[in-house]
């Protein structure tokens, strides 16, 4: 038998409903019992997604209205029956409200309930069918903007709704196809953008007339927390998406009251270039300057120049006039690290600020492409947020998170870079120097076809670093990853469909920063 549905029902006296249970599976629903409300909130945050929730309004403990809340603030989109011995006013204006979807009096009968959730369940796909709706008329709205692109704020507004859509778009099918239609059209204006602005942004000296970089996200959003007298862990999760935090967010809201903004990482968005700009507040261009014994390494390995970010970090507190900030640094490369550090988050709160560098979701990135389970896992982007979330709600990085949760601190989160799903390779030519990655190359004399890629031959307009090996720098736009012409065809199939960065899309530039501070009831 199909499932119809999968119900959560918290009861306190959940046992002597037990016929009523076994009516509903015998009509295909799976359901989950619990006998509190505590409970109920913790197999929304951490167990499964359910189609409805039956809500004893009185139980011991926490109760129904409080277990509403709770829920409510972590999946507001989930519908609630309240179960109730009165017909109370205020539960008719909680329905209205749109708290709870409905209410049901006590006793109830199977029948009753089942009518109730078949109801509820048909909402749902009602739901999902407006969600296309929507977009479907916003279509053309959007097209239209991206004739006309707008300004770097603008494309925030624009990437966020498209996230959105594709987050919340289910089961239509045709819908998606157009929706990833106009996603690559907006990528593809979006490079266009990029190209045209990226040098005036480096030139500008007034942040009014362009984004925050990623340079200037500690001065921006770390250096202001310092001064409420309470420690700041500044996480930077490697390779993070929108879409990906948004699934984090989920988990998070009920402990944490929260801050979103955006900075545009810059180019390339790899991680020696934007990650290091984070921690030491200076252009790639002008970290080789300063620092040139620290910038030097080889430049087909992408993490040998981020070894000293604790360094850059020292740096740039000095320079921002804060030596007086005792600061810890943190590079949580695997498991293990995370695992052993978890436990001891809370030495944290002994400083004043706390930089932890977290490689999982890059890992992951890596991993697909190199790992046919992982890639057979994680077949489109939903199937991917979904591996990142499964991943996050058994983390280490989420039991650090709980555990701040009950302190007295400030976190601020950020990425250095998102990726990108690559599904359309084009050849490139260089000398046997060129850098390997597939999103970004720097050597010199490199020929690509340059409606697929932006072509720097003045690094430092740009930012970049130029030596005697690094001329120019080629930076793929869209879905476009490197290809060279010798055995095209076996790398063409080796990496398309994979998750790369280093190139100019929305998914790669556009990150978002949080600011976390603890609910504490």
């Amino acid at each position: 038998m199909s499932i119809s549905g999968h119900i959560l029902w918290a009861d306190d006296e959940i046992d002597l409903l037990r016929s009523h249970i076994l009516f509903l599976e015998s009509r295909g629903y799976r359901v989950t019992r619990v006998t509190n409300g505590a409970d109920a909130v913790d197999a929304v945050a951490h167990k499964a997604i359910y189609d409805v929730i039956l809500l004893d309004e009185q139980m011991p403990g926490m109760g129904g209205l409080d277990t509403l809340a709770a829920i409510k603030s972590m999946r507001p989109e989930v519908p609630v029956v309240m179960v109730t011995k009165s017909e109370e006013e205020r539960l008719m204006e909680e329905a209205l409200g749109g708290q709870i979807s409905d209410y049901l009096t006590k006793p109830v009968n199977p029948s009753q309930i089942l009518l109730t959730c078949k109801r509820l369940l048909e909402r749902a796909s009602l739901r999902h069918a407006k969600v296309s709706q929507d977009y479907l008329q916003r279509f053309g709205e959007i097209s239209a903007k991206l004739m006309d692109p707008p300004d770097h704020e603008g494309w925030i507004d624009l990437y966020c709704e498209l996230v959105q859509y594709d987050v919340q778009m289910e089961g239509d099918e045709g819908a998606r196809q157009i929706l990833a239609d106009q996603y690559r059209e907006a990528n593809r204006a979006f490079g266009r953008f990029i190209a045209e602005v990226y040098p005036d942004w480096i030139r500008a000296r007034r942040h009014a007339d362009r984004p925050t970089l990623s340079p200037e996200v500690i001065p921006r959003w770390v250096l202001p927390q310092l001064g409420h007298q309470t420690p700041v862990l500044f996480f930077v999760i490697d390779c993070m998406r929108y879409d990906q935090w948004l699934e984090f967010e989920k988990l998070l809201t009920p402990l944490f009251v929260m801050e979103k903004a955006f900075h545009y990482g810059i180019l390339p968005t790899a991680t020696p270039y934007a990650r290091n700009a984070i921690f030491s507040g200076l252009l790639p261009r002008d970290i080789a300057r300063r620092y040139p014994k620290l910038w030097q390494g080889e430049d087909n390995d992408e993490y040998s120049r981020n070894r000293h970010e604790g360094q850059l970090l020292q740096d740039l507190m000095r320079r921002l006039n804060r030596s007086d900030v005792r600061v810890r640094y943190h590079k949580l490369a695997g498991k293990s690290d995370g695992r052993a550090f978890a436990p001891v988050v809370t030495d944290c709160l002994q400083t004043d600020l706390s930089a932890i560098v977290v490689n999982f979701v890059d890992i992951l990135a890596h991993s697909r492409a190199d790992s046919e389970v992982i890639k057979e896992l994680t077949p489109d982007e939903r199937a991917y947020r979904a591996l990142t979330r499964t991943w996050f709600e058994h983390s280490w990085l989420f039991q650090a998170l709980q555990t701040l949760a009950n302190a007295d601190c400030t976190i601020v989160i950020t990425t250095d870079h998102g990726a990108v799903r690559s599904l359309h390779g084009t050849k490139v030519r260089g000398d046997r120097n060129t850098s390997t990655a597939l999103r970004y190359k720097c050597g010199t004399n490199l020929q690509v076809d340059p409606r697929h890629a932006i072509v720097i031959k003045e690094p430092s307009a740009y930012g970049l670093p130029a030596s005697r090996r690094i001329s120019n720098y080629i930076v793929a736009r869209e879905d476009y990853y490197f290809v060279y012409p010798t055995n095209y065809h076996h790398y063409l199939n080796l990496y398309n469909d994979t998750m790369q960065h280093g190139g100019a899309s929305m998914e790669e530039m556009i990150l978002p920063v949080i600011t976390l501070k603890p609910r504490r009831g």
